[in-house]
């Protein structure tokens, strides 16, 4: 590390943790190595995903980069999205409660409502497993897979990341360790998979656990819970909004016609700020 210094924001919802950059007032070239630096918990500062901000295409526009754990860059992040709108309103980057943000995949529109919870709008739900990415024939409600002998059976979708949703008849007793990295790369999965191990408590609530490809199993999953979401409103098994219970805390996710977008709404908490030195090559 050179003698430059990089200013950062810790922040969390559901206890899924970020560090957040501004990189619109400073310098920042984001490399998987630098990444996998930050995000280590003994050697940086320690999170799931890395979030900088960068200009929009617009004036006053804003796109949010989203590094994994490992270095991996990747499309939404819908507890992120929602940390990201404080933060910019906290640097003095943006006045008000409402804000657009692009990512490498979309563009969300995000709320900072008067009782402290952020909503974001997550976008159309995408099931065709062309757009997943899944390699099969057809679309359909629910597939199989094959898993170390093992049959699978799960539902899948796009929601600016690939998802999958397991149903399990307690989110305790799953075993996230075993399948949801055996999952994540099976070569169905062309651009790995986030896996959700769903318990249906009633329609309007489920408990949930995700495995995050790239990070493992986190505390919480903006995107991940609006896939269980959607997924259980499409095979009617769900009613059109839902608390989802994570390990970390508990988010509602709407999804109020197949012609609207998902809706995510939560909690997010800034931990704390501080500085971290810079490669020299950055």
């Amino acid at each position: 590390m050179g003698n430059k210094a990089l200013a950062f924001t810790k922040m969390q919802s559901l206890g899924n943790d970020f560090v957040l950059i501004n990189g619109v007032q400073q310098h920042i070239r984001m490399s998987e190595k630098f990444a996998r630096r930050i995000a280590d918990r003994h050697y940086g500062i320690g999170c799931d995903q890395i979030i900088v901000a960068e200009p929009g295409r617009q004036p006053r526009t804003f796109k949010m980069a989203v590094f994994n754990a490992d270095g991996s860059e990747v499309g939404q992040c819908g507890n992120g999205v929602r940390c990201f709108a404080v933060f910019l309103r906290e640097q003095g980057l943006f006045q008000g409660s409402s804000i657009s943000v692009e990512t490498i995949t979309t563009s969300m529109d995000i709320t900072i409502n008067s009782n402290q919870t952020v909503s974001a709008s997550m976008g159309l739900p995408e099931f065709h497993p062309k757009k997943i990415p899944f390699c099969i024939d057809a679309e359909r409600l629910k597939y199989a897979l094959l898993i170390e002998g093992r049959e699978i059976e799960f539902a899948a979708m796009s929601i600016g990341n690939p998802h999958c949703v397991v149903n399990v008849p307690d989110c305790k007793q799953a075993n996230v360790g075993w399948l949801g990295p055996r999952m994540e790369i099976h070569p169905a999965f062309p651009e790995r998979m986030n896996v959700g191990f769903r318990q249906i408590i009633s329609r309007t609530e489920i408990n949930l656990r995700v495995h995050e490809r790239g990070v493992g199993e986190t505390l919480g999953c903006g995107s991940g819970a609006c896939a269980a979401v959607a997924c259980g409103i499409r095979d009617n098994t769900l009613a059109r909004q839902v608390t989802v219970n994570l390990p970390g805390g508990s988010v509602i996710v709407d999804w109020v016609s197949d012609r609207d977008p998902v809706r995510l709404t939560g909690a997010v908490e800034t931990v704390f700020q501080g500085q971290i030195g810079l490669p020299d090559d950055v």
